[in-house]
């Protein structure tokens, strides 16, 4: 079987999918390591059956709901290059959002020491850390699986990032003159009507209590106890959350308190100051 047919029995297999072309296009570049252009250069050339097996079994998660970076272990955020599995969140464009704000607060205020909570992949934490190198970033997560996950790819990625292993505040010391997180915000019995692929990420990282908002609770009631004078708390928030975490960052004294959209115009970034 030549490439061009094999793309075909791809494009058939996921025939109810409207991704289907760009998500053969990633699985057989991948499968075959060689750039998506080639698979047009060379669409004549026979593929080893090995090959056409193998790309056809990822066929078939993709069709059964799995997502694609999970069967190809990598994801673009922030222009660097991220592995990922089923132990962690994939990174979304939406968050390049939260990642932008931070750096411009950080900039804009000198500030030196950045923490991340719920740090998945440490896609945020990474990221921050290439774009301002003379920044100290700490990275936590509940999960150790996660967590080494995130080491890797910050080695991957040639930066140094301190990673903790930690529930929420639980073993984080000293003082921090940002705290960022993108917690779990999705309400528990919303996650079952979500598409496959979405219920196919970790559910640790999703569920964020019954309504939504139980570790903004946390965040806004203990980031006081971490944050120095006038320092910052930037969270990424649900489309329909804005007010609802607004008002708790209100409650707890904090001031300066606004939203960002995302490029979408959904309310995406709540930044609180101490």
């Amino acid at each position: 079987m030549n490439i061009k047919d094999l793309f075909k029995l791809g494009i058939k297999t996921l025939e109810n999918d409207e991704d289907a072309n760009l998500k053969c296009k990633i699985l057989l570049s991948n499968i075959l390591k060689v750039r998506r252009e080639y698979l047009v250069i060379n669409s004549d050339k026979e593929v080893p059956e090995n090959i056409v097996q193998d790309f056809k079994n990822k066929i078939e998660e993709l069709k059964n709901g799995k997502p694609i970076q999970y069967i190809t272990h990598t994801q673009e955020f922030m222009g660097l290059n991220f592995y990922v599995d089923e132990n962690v969140l994939i990174p979304q464009p939406d968050t390049e959002m939260l990642v932008e704000e931070v750096i411009n607060v950080m900039k804009q205020n000198v500030a030196r020491k950045a923490l991340d909570i719920c740090t998945g992949s440490g896609a945020i934490a990474i990221s921050l850390k290439k774009q301002l190198e003379n920044i100290e970033v700490t990275a936590s997560d509940i999960s150790i699986s996660a967590l080494e996950i995130a080491k890797k790819n910050a080695k991957n990625n040639g930066t140094n990032v301190q990673f903790v292993c930690s529930d929420m505040f639980e073993n984080i010391d000293g003082k921090f003159d940002l705290i960022v997180s993108n917690p779990p915000y999705i309400e528990n019995n919303i996650i079952k009507t979500l598409p496959k692929e979405v219920q196919s990420e970790p559910y640790i990282a999703l569920a964020g209590g019954q309504d939504g908002l139980m570790f903004y609770r946390i965040i806004a009631q203990k980031s006081k106890e971490f944050l120095n004078q006038e320092g910052y708390i930037i969270v990424e928030i649900g489309y329909n959350q804005k007010e609802s975490v607004m008002k708790l960052f209100e409650v707890e004294g904090y001031k300066e308190i606004y939203c960002k959209k995302d490029y979408s115009g959904n309310n995406r970034v709540v930044v609180a100051k101490i």
